[in-house]
């Protein structure tokens, strides 16, 4: 690790020290530490090599996207940069807190009004992507916009990690997919409107801040279907009840859902698939195998 005083008294004064390091587990791309600074704040620090310098760009982006709807906290990015051969990220440390008694009906409230938030900023004339690429995990993931979110899903999110995957696949195998893409709108609908999306919302990427409510994490956000953010929350489980009910309460659904779920989540299954190796193969191969 490298030594961060420098960006601290850039940030708070030739005054303020670092007086504790504790590195934080759990990730799998960047390495993580909380800094205790000496007068009483602690800081959350990312650090990676440098030629990774995407993912602290990416995720400032992302992070002060889902700011802006202000439907939902999200920590502060403080900054970002190089420091020798290391790419870092310096953002607010989120304190955890006991969850509020209504903690899951909040987080679903706030979800749904981050999803009927005006993306116009990011995707003006109600097209679907983002102003920039960015990564979904380690994966890069490709935001060109479409006018359509059927098309959007299709060339920017299914045949891109189809493509990747290539390999693991054989000549039958690829002509399943192949009509699976070509025959995408008997599968999927066109939203009533375009909505920011977290874009990698499972159970790691929220965290219970000091107000006993949902912060978000590790965005990998673009202008989508407000299905597909939902669609993830399912993928891996641990969302109660109350946060579907407290949703569509607030936003709603459209008719079919649960018949559309698995094809939003084959895109993160086909990403593991790329990114993690062949145990994610037959989860893939069942889903496009169902749409046939």
């Amino acid at each position: 690790m490298n030594d961060y005083s420098t960006v601290i008294h850039k940030l708070f004064g030739n005054n303020v020290e670092i007086n504790r390091i504790k590195p934080v587990s759990g990730g799998d791309i960047n390495a993580a530490f909380v800094l205790g600074l000496s007068d009483g704040r602690s800081l959350f620090l990312k650090e990676n090599r440098k030629e990774n310098a995407g993912f602290f760009k990416a995720e400032k982006t992302g992070l002060a996207a889902i700011r802006k709807t202000g439907a939902i906290r999200v920590p502060q990015v403080l900054e970002t940069g190089m420091l020798e051969e290391s790419a870092y990220l310096i953002m607010e440390y989120v304190k955890p807190a006991p969850a509020r008694k209504e903690f899951w009906e909040c987080f679903g409230r706030q979800l749904a009004d981050m999803h009927k938030a005006d993306p116009s900023e990011w995707t003006p004339g109600g097209s679907y992507g983002f102003t920039d690429n960015n990564y979904i995990g380690a994966g890069r993931q490709i935001n060109d916009t479409r006018k359509g979110w059927i098309d959007f899903y299709r060339e920017c999110r299914l045949d891109v990690q189809f493509r990747r995957a290539r390999a693991y696949f054989g000549a039958s195998e690829r002509k399943a997919m192949q009509s699976l893409l070509d025959h995408l709108d008997q599968y999927l609908t066109e939203p009533a409107f375009p909505s920011l999306l977290h874009g990698d919302l499972w159970g790691g990427n929220f965290v219970t801040g000091p107000d006993g409510r949902a912060w978000l994490i590790d965005p990998a956000v673009y202008v989508g279907n407000c299905e597909a953010d939902l669609a993830m929350t399912e993928l891996f489980g641990g969302f109660a009840p109350a946060f579907y009910d407290a949703y569509r309460e607030a936003n709603e659904i459209s008719a079919g859902y649960s018949e559309r779920r698995d094809l939003y989540n084959l895109y993160h299954l086909l990403n593991h698939l790329n990114l993690f190796g062949g145990s994610y193969y037959g989860a893939v191969m069942r889903i496009v195998r169902s749409y046939r």
